[in-house]
Protein backbone atom coordinates (compact mmCIF):
# COMPACT_ATOMS: atom_id res chain seq x y z
CA UNK A 1 0.00 0.00 0.00
CA UNK A 2 2.36 2.81 1.01
CA UNK A 3 4.65 1.05 -2.28
CA UNK A 4 1.34 2.61 -4.24
CA UNK A 5 1.52 5.99 -2.37
CA UNK A 6 4.79 6.83 -2.73
CA UNK A 7 5.00 6.02 -6.39
CA UNK A 8 1.46 8.24 -6.83
CA UNK A 9 3.25 10.91 -4.70
CA UNK A 10 6.87 10.85 -7.05
CA UNK A 11 4.53 10.97 -10.14
CA UNK A 12 2.64 14.25 -8.42
CA UNK A 13 6.00 15.65 -7.67
CA UNK A 14 7.13 15.24 -11.40
CA UNK A 15 3.88 16.83 -12.99
CA UNK A 16 4.54 19.45 -10.69
CA UNK A 17 1.39 19.21 -8.54
CA UNK A 18 2.38 22.46 -5.89
CA UNK A 19 1.56 22.19 -2.42
CA UNK A 20 -0.72 18.92 -2.59
CA UNK A 21 -0.31 15.78 -4.24
CA UNK A 22 -3.36 15.25 -7.47
CA UNK A 23 -1.77 12.41 -9.09
CA UNK A 24 -3.54 8.67 -9.23
CA UNK A 25 -7.43 8.33 -8.74
CA UNK A 26 -9.64 9.86 -6.85
CA UNK A 27 -10.43 8.12 -3.65
CA UNK A 28 -13.48 7.40 -2.04
CA UNK A 29 -16.11 10.22 -1.21
CA UNK A 30 -18.87 9.83 1.40
CA UNK A 31 -22.54 10.66 0.82
CA UNK A 32 -24.34 13.14 3.29
CA UNK A 33 -27.30 14.13 3.80
CA UNK A 34 -27.21 18.29 3.78
CA UNK A 35 -29.79 20.30 4.55
CA UNK A 36 -29.40 22.13 1.06
CA UNK A 37 -29.26 19.66 -1.22
CA UNK A 38 -32.81 18.85 -2.92
CA UNK A 39 -34.78 21.33 -4.69
CA UNK A 40 -36.89 22.72 -1.58
CA UNK A 41 -33.74 22.13 0.90
CA UNK A 42 -32.41 25.10 2.66
CA UNK A 43 -29.32 26.21 4.87
CA UNK A 44 -29.28 25.19 8.56
CA UNK A 45 -28.44 28.38 9.80
CA UNK A 46 -27.55 27.05 12.82
CA UNK A 47 -24.79 24.76 10.74
CA UNK A 48 -23.28 27.44 9.42
CA UNK A 49 -22.75 29.44 11.76
CA UNK A 50 -20.91 26.35 13.26
CA UNK A 51 -19.28 25.93 10.33
CA UNK A 52 -17.92 29.57 10.28
CA UNK A 53 -16.88 29.19 13.78
CA UNK A 54 -14.60 25.85 12.45
CA UNK A 55 -13.17 28.32 10.12
CA UNK A 56 -12.80 31.26 11.87
CA UNK A 57 -10.77 29.35 14.17
CA UNK A 58 -9.20 26.62 12.59
CA UNK A 59 -8.93 27.24 8.73
CA UNK A 60 -8.57 31.31 8.53
CA UNK A 61 -4.99 30.77 9.48
CA UNK A 62 -3.76 29.36 6.20
CA UNK A 63 -6.82 29.56 3.54
CA UNK A 64 -8.51 32.61 2.84
CA UNK A 65 -11.84 34.14 1.47
CA UNK A 66 -11.09 36.34 -1.25
CA UNK A 67 -14.19 36.81 -3.00
CA UNK A 68 -16.73 36.68 -0.22
CA UNK A 69 -17.60 40.09 1.10
CA UNK A 70 -17.39 40.14 4.92
CA UNK A 71 -21.60 42.36 5.03
CA UNK A 72 -22.88 38.90 4.09
CA UNK A 73 -22.12 37.41 6.76
CA UNK A 74 -25.43 39.21 8.29
CA UNK A 75 -27.94 38.51 5.31
CA UNK A 76 -30.54 36.80 5.38
CA UNK A 77 -30.21 32.98 4.04
CA UNK A 78 -26.76 32.73 5.45
CA UNK A 79 -25.62 32.76 9.07
CA UNK A 80 -27.38 35.90 10.00
CA UNK A 81 -24.88 37.15 12.20
CA UNK A 82 -25.46 40.68 13.79
CA UNK A 83 -24.24 43.34 11.47
CA UNK A 84 -22.57 44.94 14.74
CA UNK A 85 -20.21 42.29 15.65
CA UNK A 86 -19.69 41.41 11.40
CA UNK A 87 -17.90 45.27 11.70
CA UNK A 88 -16.89 44.34 14.80
CA UNK A 89 -15.16 41.19 13.27
CA UNK A 90 -13.74 43.03 10.10
CA UNK A 91 -11.95 45.71 12.13
CA UNK A 92 -10.00 42.94 13.65
CA UNK A 93 -8.94 41.00 10.29
CA UNK A 94 -5.54 41.88 8.49
CA UNK A 95 -5.57 45.22 7.46
CA UNK A 96 -6.04 46.31 3.56
CA UNK A 97 -4.76 48.43 1.48
CA UNK A 98 -6.42 51.39 0.15
CA UNK A 99 -4.90 53.03 -2.87
CA UNK A 100 -7.38 56.19 -2.84
CA UNK A 101 -5.28 56.99 0.52
CA UNK A 102 -1.67 55.27 0.01
CA UNK A 103 -1.81 53.24 2.96
CA UNK A 104 -3.65 50.53 5.05
CA UNK A 105 -6.74 51.35 7.16
CA UNK A 106 -9.22 48.54 9.55
CA UNK A 107 -10.74 46.21 7.31
CA UNK A 108 -14.75 46.94 7.17
CA UNK A 109 -17.65 44.76 6.37
CA UNK A 110 -17.67 46.03 3.03
CA UNK A 111 -14.39 44.09 2.03
CA UNK A 112 -13.82 40.93 1.37
CA UNK A 113 -12.20 38.32 3.75
CA UNK A 114 -8.65 38.44 3.66
CA UNK A 115 -6.38 36.23 1.36
CA UNK A 116 -3.89 33.94 2.37
CA UNK A 117 -0.81 34.04 0.43
CA UNK A 118 2.93 32.77 0.69
CA UNK A 119 4.61 29.62 1.69
CA UNK A 120 2.61 27.16 3.47
CA UNK A 121 -0.67 28.62 2.64
CA UNK A 122 -3.40 26.75 1.49
CA UNK A 123 -5.59 27.50 -1.81
CA UNK A 124 -8.46 29.77 -1.58
CA UNK A 125 -11.65 28.40 -0.31
CA UNK A 126 -14.31 30.88 -1.45
CA UNK A 127 -15.65 28.38 -4.39
CA UNK A 128 -14.25 25.19 -3.30
CA UNK A 129 -17.54 23.36 -2.69
CA UNK A 130 -18.46 23.73 -6.53
CA UNK A 131 -14.87 23.82 -7.97
CA UNK A 132 -14.57 20.16 -7.03
CA UNK A 133 -16.75 17.10 -8.25
CA UNK A 134 -17.58 15.01 -5.23
CA UNK A 135 -19.54 12.18 -7.82
CA UNK A 136 -19.65 11.41 -11.12
CA UNK A 137 -22.47 10.62 -13.49
CA UNK A 138 -23.11 10.47 -17.50
CA UNK A 139 -21.36 13.77 -18.70
CA UNK A 140 -23.21 16.70 -18.82
CA UNK A 141 -26.65 14.80 -17.82
CA UNK A 142 -26.79 15.80 -14.07
CA UNK A 143 -28.53 12.36 -13.08
CA UNK A 144 -25.44 11.37 -10.59
CA UNK A 145 -25.57 14.95 -8.89
CA UNK A 146 -29.43 14.77 -8.43
CA UNK A 147 -29.26 11.43 -7.17
CA UNK A 148 -26.20 11.97 -5.12
CA UNK A 149 -26.39 15.55 -4.08
CA UNK A 150 -23.67 18.14 -4.91
CA UNK A 151 -20.71 16.24 -4.37
CA UNK A 152 -18.44 19.56 -3.40
CA UNK A 153 -19.42 19.61 0.34
CA UNK A 154 -19.71 15.83 0.48
CA UNK A 155 -15.44 16.16 -1.13
CA UNK A 156 -14.44 18.57 1.70
CA UNK A 157 -16.13 16.57 4.42
CA UNK A 158 -14.08 13.29 3.48
CA UNK A 159 -10.73 14.73 2.81
CA UNK A 160 -11.05 16.06 6.68
CA UNK A 161 -12.17 12.82 7.99
CA UNK A 162 -10.30 10.96 5.44
CA UNK A 163 -7.00 10.96 7.22
CA UNK A 164 -5.32 7.35 8.62
CA UNK A 165 -2.71 8.84 10.87
CA UNK A 166 0.39 7.60 8.56
CA UNK A 167 3.03 10.17 7.41
CA UNK A 168 5.44 9.86 4.20
CA UNK A 169 9.02 11.88 4.16
CA UNK A 170 10.25 12.62 0.75
CA UNK A 171 13.12 15.02 0.04
CA UNK A 172 12.53 16.57 3.55
CA UNK A 173 9.18 17.09 3.86
CA UNK A 174 5.87 15.09 5.43
CA UNK A 175 2.70 13.93 3.71
CA UNK A 176 0.05 12.64 5.09
CA UNK A 177 -1.92 9.64 4.13
CA UNK A 178 -5.75 10.35 3.07
CA UNK A 179 -8.29 7.70 1.42
CA UNK A 180 -9.93 10.70 -0.16
CA UNK A 181 -7.77 12.93 -1.79
CA UNK A 182 -6.50 11.88 -5.23
CA UNK A 183 -3.72 10.20 -5.22
CA UNK A 184 -3.31 8.95 -1.61
CA UNK A 185 -0.97 11.86 0.02
CA UNK A 186 -1.60 14.93 1.03
CA UNK A 187 0.66 17.99 2.14
CA UNK A 188 -1.78 19.17 4.52
CA UNK A 189 -1.54 17.33 7.91
CA UNK A 190 -4.85 16.43 9.25
CA UNK A 191 -6.58 20.12 10.46
CA UNK A 192 -9.49 18.64 13.19
CA UNK A 193 -9.11 16.89 16.15
CA UNK A 194 -11.80 15.91 18.90
CA UNK A 195 -13.33 18.60 20.59
CA UNK A 196 -10.74 21.58 18.49
CA UNK A 197 -13.26 24.22 19.12
CA UNK A 198 -15.99 24.89 21.32
CA UNK A 199 -18.91 25.09 19.23
CA UNK A 200 -21.76 28.39 20.99
CA UNK A 201 -24.71 26.60 20.65
CA UNK A 202 -23.17 23.80 23.15
CA UNK A 203 -22.87 21.06 19.87
CA UNK A 204 -20.38 18.48 20.75
CA UNK A 205 -17.36 19.33 18.54
CA UNK A 206 -16.45 15.88 16.82
CA UNK A 207 -14.13 15.58 14.09
CA UNK A 208 -17.06 14.78 11.99
CA UNK A 209 -19.43 17.48 13.34
CA UNK A 210 -16.93 20.29 12.30
CA UNK A 211 -15.61 18.57 9.46
CA UNK A 212 -19.97 18.23 8.08
CA UNK A 213 -20.17 22.02 9.66
CA UNK A 214 -17.74 23.49 7.63
CA UNK A 215 -18.34 21.89 4.51
CA UNK A 216 -22.10 23.44 4.67
CA UNK A 217 -20.27 26.45 5.83
CA UNK A 218 -18.28 26.11 2.50
CA UNK A 219 -21.24 25.64 0.22
CA UNK A 220 -22.61 28.93 1.37
CA UNK A 221 -19.68 31.12 0.40
CA UNK A 222 -19.65 29.30 -2.98
CA UNK A 223 -23.31 29.81 -3.60
CA UNK A 224 -24.81 32.09 -1.12
CA UNK A 225 -27.87 33.28 -2.91
CA UNK A 226 -28.96 29.35 -3.39
CA UNK A 227 -32.17 29.54 -1.54
CA UNK A 228 -33.16 32.93 -3.57
CA UNK A 229 -32.07 31.02 -6.76
CA UNK A 230 -34.54 28.01 -5.98
CA UNK A 231 -37.42 30.03 -4.86
CA UNK A 232 -37.03 31.77 -8.44
CA UNK A 233 -36.69 28.70 -10.17
CA UNK A 234 -39.61 27.44 -8.52
CA UNK A 235 -41.69 30.09 -9.43
CA UNK A 236 -40.55 29.75 -12.66
CA UNK A 237 -41.09 26.14 -13.16
CA UNK A 238 -45.03 27.20 -12.18
CA UNK A 239 -45.24 29.89 -14.42
CA UNK A 240 -43.79 27.65 -17.69
CA UNK A 241 -46.23 24.76 -16.54
CA UNK A 242 -49.51 27.71 -16.72
CA UNK A 243 -47.92 28.79 -20.19
CA UNK A 244 -47.54 25.44 -21.23
CA UNK A 245 -51.34 24.61 -20.08
CA UNK A 246 -52.49 27.85 -21.84
CA UNK A 247 -50.68 27.10 -25.28
CA UNK A 248 -52.36 24.17 -25.30
CA UNK A 249 -55.94 24.84 -24.56
CA UNK A 250 -54.62 27.56 -27.36
CA UNK A 251 -54.16 24.87 -29.60
CA UNK A 252 -56.87 23.03 -29.46
CA UNK A 253 -59.44 26.10 -29.57
CA UNK A 254 -57.62 27.15 -32.54
CA UNK A 255 -57.49 23.66 -34.58
CA UNK A 256 -61.08 22.82 -33.54
CA UNK A 257 -63.04 24.02 -36.49
CA UNK A 258 -60.38 21.90 -38.66
CA UNK A 259 -60.94 19.08 -37.12
CA UNK A 260 -64.57 18.66 -36.88
CA UNK A 261 -64.90 19.77 -33.21
CA UNK A 262 -67.20 22.57 -32.14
Amino acid sequence: MMKKLLISAVSALVLGSGAAFAAGSEGHVENLDFSFENPFGTFDQQQLRRGFQVYREVCSACHGLKFVPLRSLADEGGPQMDADWVRAYAAELDEVYDPETDESRPRKETDMFPTRKGEGMGPDLSLMAKARAGFHGPYGTGISQLVNGIGGPEYIYSVLTGYTGEEVEMAGSYFYENHTFPGGLISMPAPLSEELVEYEDGTEASVHQMAEDVSAFLMWTAEPKMMARKQWGFVGVLLLGLLTTLLYLTNKRIWAPHKGKH
